[in-house]
């Protein structure tokens, strides 16, 4: 039962340790969309989407009105477009882009996801269309985000794929260069791309997932940093179970406000994504739990060690306040996203270098990292390479959003504003790895793929 302490402290998290939930996302099957003639599969998207989430955002206001709980975006996540692109191989994909923007609109959602491609093992029917299409959907649309994943664990890295996605986000960028180039910044590249995530740019609506559901995502760095703000003297271990206690608080409110969605929206409730994500607001920061631990800097040495318990503990306690714990769940690393990795990428503390390795121990990936505008798209190619194997060989999820800043170089800054925030122009290395990108084929999927 709760006592007047617990609900004071809650209260405090929410008023003035950023403590939200960033998004309740509505997950929409498309598969009973799916028609030969591209206009009809597109009003089917239209009447479909705009029935079951018409009342999301309302639902998301009320909840939020009458706990006091901040939701910060509603959202909605759709099947990989590619499927239904499929069958009607001669159409433009970019008609569902269209469709799915005048359906956000019509509902008031921020965003929507699911303009995706899953490619890990090669491309069936509708992918190569679909990916070619990406830039131009993501330039003529403000709430669609774009998906593709192109390695798993079990299916090994299409390399082709790799080399396609360089050139799309070189693309998707240059066609947006006017918005900063935004477009860049709504599309990620995946390996081990969970099927229920409810964070964009990277969700999509899976096809093992049920016709309907909702999908919560949690946030709350500032309330891990001020919790280990107050154990200045505590050892690493006494640490990593206050951080375990206040993932348990925050994942019960997520829980809660997941039940009652679900309840009043009328559909079954998915999970809850426990990320630590992070916004430009000074003190809700991952990088800042990081400095509490006892690092000078974010990107100094120990960095990774850090980052790999928080990412631990945040699970352990998460899973012990839910049951239906899935999604990303962990700490989220954007970069342009975070105060304090902001300062620390000014300062150059923290470099690609060092950010790839805290990849390896994160929820996702190298996200929101703006780089200079004329890096080569075959360098993007092996960022994402690189990205992918580490998530193939370690049997997670990895990602890649990156932003060649058109235009721009090192020392200069990229400003999105909003939850996207700002991000200094990072260097990268210019050697090209154009001859390992232009191989293509399949980089074999690793032994410990073999359980069965």
């Amino acid at each position: 039962m709760l006592n007047i302490k617990d609900i004071m402290e809650t209260v405090e998290m929410i008023d003035k340790e950023n403590l939200d939930v960033r998004t309740i996302t509505m997950g929409i099957s498309l598969l009973d969309c799916i028609d030969p003639d591209i206009d009809r599969a597109c009003q089917k998207v239209y009447d479909k989407i705009t029935t079951k989430a018409k009342d999301l955002v309302k639902v998301g206001c009320d909840i939020e009105r009458e706990y006091g709980i901040p939701i910060v975006n509603k959202r909605i996540s759709v099947t990989p477009i590619a499927m239904l692109a499929a069958a009607c191989p001669n159409e433009d994909p970019v008609k569902f882009a269209l469709t799915l923007e005048k359906a956000a609109c019509a509902v008031g959602v921020n965003f929507l996801g699911g303009y995706s491609a899953l490619v890990q093992k090669g491309f069936s029917a509708g992918d190569i269309a679909l990916i070619k299409s990406i830039p131009q959907a993501l330039a003529q649309t403000d709430h669609i985000c774009s998906s593709v994943n192109i390695g798993s664990t079990k299916a090994g890295i299409n390399l082709d794929a790799c080399r396609m996605m360089g050139e799309i986000v070189k693309e998707a960028a240059e066609l947006t260069k006017d918005r900063d180039c935004i477009g860049a910044a709504k599309l990620v590249v995946f390996c081990n791309a969970p099927e229920d995530n409810p964070f964009m740019a990277g969700a999509f609506h899976g096809v093992g997932e049920a016709d309907c559901v909702i999908n919560v995502g949690v946030s709350g760095p500032g309330v891990v940093a001020s919790a280990l703000h107050k154990a200045p003297d505590a050892d690493i271990a006494q640490l990593a179970d206050i951080i375990k206690k206040t993932a348990f608080k925050v994942t019960r409110m997520g829980q809660m406000v997941g039940t009652i969605a679900s309840e009043r929206l009328g559909v079954p409730f998915g999970i809850v994504d426990l990320s630590l994500a992070p916004t430009p607001a000074v003190g809700d920061s991952v990088a800042y739990i990081l400095e509490e631990m006892g690092l000078e800097q974010c990107g100094c040495c120990g960095t990774t060690a850090t980052l790999a318990m928080l990412n631990d503990a945040v699970k352990k306690g998460g899973v012990m306040a839910s049951s239906r714990v899935g999604g990303l769940s962990g700490a989220f690393i954007p970069v342009s996203e975070d105060a304090g990795m902001i300062a620390a990428a000014r300062s150059g503390a923290l470099s690609l270098n060092k950010l790839e390795a805290m990849t390896a121990v994160c929820s996702v990936g190298l996200d929101m990292i703006v780089v200079p505008g004329d890096t080569t798209a075959e360098v993007i190619s092996a960022m994402i390479a690189d990205e992918a194997a580490i998530g193939m060989i370690n049997t997670k999820t990895t990602a890649v959003r990156v932003i060649p800043a058109i235009g721009l170089q090192v020392g200069d800054e990229l400003n999105f504003g909003g939850l996207l925030g700002s991000g200094p122009v990072m260097p990268i290395s210019t050697l090209s790895p154009a001859k390992f990108i232009h191989r293509g084929g399949q980089i074999p999927a690793p032994i410990q793929a073999l359980k069965n």
